[in-house]
């Protein structure tokens, strides 16, 4: 029960990033610049608190990069630049909608890879889901465009998503989670500096900007990746990468008290399809984990 508390936590935490995006952006960072600047001071505070807790965490073998690579590099950054991608190909209701096939790619990738079993309740948990995800952004009824160029942008921002709960389970074999997420930060922040012009925000750094930017990289970032990675270690990760998905229904929420958007029928009724899918899946028997993992 404690995984699947977590799993859903972290999804809720991802799900109020809006109350520090959107006061980021409109001081004048751009998204890659937020992505960048999150992922530095979440490295810098994962490190100070490893330092002190226990420097053995910081230690990783050097035939084990590959591992970081994919859950920094292949993943994080991956499917940032593609989801920021189709927000502009596309819209911001398709982006989300794209980004969350990726617990079709987790479901898929775990059969193949980790033997996990696709069965009824997760099959109808992930229906659920998505049709939920369908709803909440009202994409059904919109004036909406999307080409070929944006839903291929769009499905490797979802595959990308995806790939971190991959990565992240043969990383969780050999690492604590804290260390998985640190080095998932490292990486990914190197690989988004050249993307991003650090200059054009110089003059923008002020005491809100200052207490955004930590409140992102603590709330929003650091918590989360740890309670998802660590929730990892102890759920099958296609039931884990579906109860993540309350960060949509979180989101519309956060948006509707927040900052007065609109609800409607149409978004109630996702709301209660991706709350549902969780309880569904909160009532289906945790599989023998070390059993899986000796697959691997």
């Amino acid at each position: 029960m404690k995984y699947s508390l977590l799993t859903i936590a972290a999804g809720i935490l991802w799900g109020v990033i809006s109350l520090f995006l959107k006061p980021l952006n409109s001081a004048g960072f751009s998204s890659l610049q937020i992505m960048f600047f999150r992922g530095l001071l979440s490295s810098f505070f994962l490190f100070i608190f490893l330092f002190i807790k226990d420097k053995k965490l910081l230690k990783i073998s050097l035939k084990d990069l590959w591992m970081f690579i994919g859950t920094g590099i292949v993943s994080l950054t991956f499917f940032s630049l593609c989801y920021f991608k189709t927000i502009l190909e596309s819209g911001a209701s398709i982006a989300v909608i794209l980004l969350y096939t990726s617990p079709i790619f987790v479901l898929f990738m775990s059969l193949i890879l980790f033997k996990e079993k696709i069965t009824l309740k997760k099959i109808l948990a992930l229906i659920m889901t998505f049709l939920g995800c369908i709803f909440v952004t009202e994409i059904i009824g919109g004036n909406h465009s999307l080409t070929l160029k944006g839903f291929l942008i769009g499905l490797c921002a979802g595959f990308g998503y995806a790939l971190y709960s991959i990565f992240s389970r043969y990383t969780l074999k050999k690492y604590n989670s804290l260390t998985v997420t640190f080095y998932t930060f490292v990486f990914s922040s190197l690989s988004i500096m050249p993307f991003c012009s650090i200059k054009t925000v110089s003059n923008c750094f002020n005491q809100k900007v200052i207490f955004l930017i930590i409140g992102i990289a603590l709330i929003c970032t650091v918590l989360p990746y740890i309670f998802y990675t660590f929730g990892l270690s102890g759920l099958e990760t296609g039931k884990a990468a579906i109860l993540v998905t309350v960060e949509p229904l979180v989101g519309t929420i956060v948006g509707f008290c927040v900052w007065k958007e609109s609800i409607s029928i149409l978004k109630i009724i996702g709301i209660l399809l991706i709350f549902s899918s969780v309880i569904l899946l909160g009532t289906e028997k945790q599989s023998d984990i070390k059993s899986e993992e000796k697959s691997l």
